[in-house]
């Protein structure tokens, strides 16, 4: 165990602290990805799809064909 002097009582106590606040923002954003999930799933169980979604039963776009540069003089 490091000696911490007179303070070491304040320095863990920051530790403590800032552990508790991590730890709580973790929790925080596992929590809210969850929840977001859940809502993303029963948007799309009532049929609403996000626009990136591309549709099962669309035709395949062609790709473009390669343009042929002009000449340079």
């Amino acid at each position: 165990m490091p000696d911490l002097g007179p303070h070491a009582a304040f320095i863990w106590a920051a530790y403590a602290v800032t552990f508790i606040v991590v730890a709580a923002l973790i929790a925080f954003i596992v929590q809210d990805d969850r929840r977001q999930r859940q809502l993303l799933a029963d948007l799309e169980r009532q049929g609403i799809r996000r626009r990136s979604a591309k549709p099962d039963d669309a035709p395949k776009q062609r790709q473009a064909k390669p343009r042929a540069r002009k000449p340079k003089p």
